[in-house]
């Protein structure tokens, strides 16, 4: 197959991509135009929670196209609600508005917010959000992200976003004030570097927002649906929010997100929220496949040994090189380098022959990696040895 330049440049120009089109894929594996292999640790930037074209997904996607596609949100559809009922039953929530994006749950959380706010708080409306926090590239969702340069990109901002420092618990007592409605934050920042919210911390701001009666948002459109080991990143700091996001994994690789919320807080009324594809069948019936998929027993448990497995292969390899360690939770983990030489891995690793490895650099300093849920042992110590080479590769 050739490159089809033409249809390259047909696409809009918003990012630099390699000149390869990827066609299949299949577990931890994809494979582009030429045949070459690659494997793959970024999964679609934690999409693909049980990998590339798992049958569980294709068997929902076939199974509910042949029945329904598309009634119109305005009325009930089985999937929607067999998904709403899983996901409120597993968590701390009653409610569930289905969204096609992260950036889009999260739009809808901010919005839940402020109307809570006008009806319950004397129309608060101020969301206090963490530095180098990331929740979506709509206008609000930029504005009430913490990524350098965010702010004047397409100014002016949506207003009411201050930024408090991650685990600094004083640095968000001091920015509240009689406009102050929410506090949002992903337990684990994944853009900004996988940096997870301490234990200290999260129950530290649950019990201030409590006190000081405003609401407790987590942003787990990266972390939630077991990427950290548990289905909820927010069930390992034992404290139950106010309104949750879900998005990327919930959906195994299709468009699908999910705003979440306690029943107190489930305020909008008719026609304040919605959309066109909002719980559409057959993406709500591949969040089904991956949901039940995910609770099997030993599941999560295996994700939790895959990632004791990933930190030590990454904490051992770091200590060859002199790094400076790894973190993160579950299958969402970063490597610190020693220097700005990460984009340099990554080019090397992807043109490694025969087989290619995709891994991401979203710091100069720094590899993340997410894998599938199901990525096995023998990958993640294929991954590891086809990382050391390509780091031989750049550091000669």
């Amino acid at each position: 197959m050739e490159f089809d330049r033409a249809g390259m440049n047909a696409l809009m120009d918003i990012v630099a991509r390699p000149e390869l089109v990827f066609v299949r894929g299949e577990g931890s594996w994809l494979e582009d135009h030429t045949g070459k292999r690659y494997l793959d640790f970024i999964q679609g930037w934690a999409v693909n929670s049980l990998g590339h074209c798992p049958p569980e997904v294709r068997r929902a996607m076939e199974a509910q196209a042949g029945q329904l596609i598309n009634p119109s949100p305005a009325y009930f559809n089985a999937p929607s609600m067999e998904l709403a009922r899983r996901i409120t039953s597993a968590s701390c929530f009653d409610r569930v508005f289905f969204a096609n994006s992260g950036a889009e749950a999260n739009e809808g959380a901010i919005k839940l917010a402020r109307k809570w706010g006008r009806l319950n708080r004397n129309g608060a409306y101020k969301i206090i959000t963490m530095d180098h926090g990331f929740h979506g590239r709509t206008l609000a969702t930029m504005s009430a992200s913490g990524k350098a340069g965010w702010d004047t990109m397409f100014a002016p901002q949506v207003p009411g976003f201050p930024k408090a420092v991650l685990n600094d618990l004083e640095s968000v007592k001091a920015l509240i004030d009689a406009e102050t409605v929410a506090v949002m934050l992903e337990p684990v920042q994944g853009e900004g570097g996988v940096l997870p919210a301490t234990q200290e911390f999260m129950q530290g701001l649950r019990k201030l927002t409590e006190e000081e009666g405003i609401l407790f948002i987590v942003d787990e459109v990266q972390t939630g649906f077991g990427r950290t080991g548990s289905m909820f990143a927010y069930q390992q700091y034992g404290i139950e929010p106010d309104i949750m996001t879900l998005g990327k994994g919930i959906g195994g690789g299709v468009p699908l997100a999910a705003l979440c919320a306690r029943e107190a807080v489930s305020c909008f009324a008719y026609g304040e929220q919605g959309g066109t594809y909002n719980g559409n069948p057959v993406m709500t019936a591949v969040g089904v496949a991956v949901f039940d998929a995910l609770m099997a027993d030993g599941f999560l448990e295996s994700v939790q040994a895959r990632g004791r497995q990933l930190s030590e292969g990454l904490l051992e390899l770091g200590a060859k090189w002199g790094f400076k360690g790894e973190r993160g939770a579950g299958l969402l983990r970063a490597l610190i380098l020693d220097g700005d030489d990460g984009a340099a891995i990554v080019q090397t690793a992807m043109a490694r022959t025969p087989e290619g490895l995709l891994l991401n650099s979203p710091r100069p300093n720094l590899l993340r990696f997410m894998p599938a849920l199901n990525v096995s042992e023998e990958e993640i110590s294929l991954m590891l040895a086809h990382l050391d080479e390509a780091i031989t590769k750049v550091r000669g």
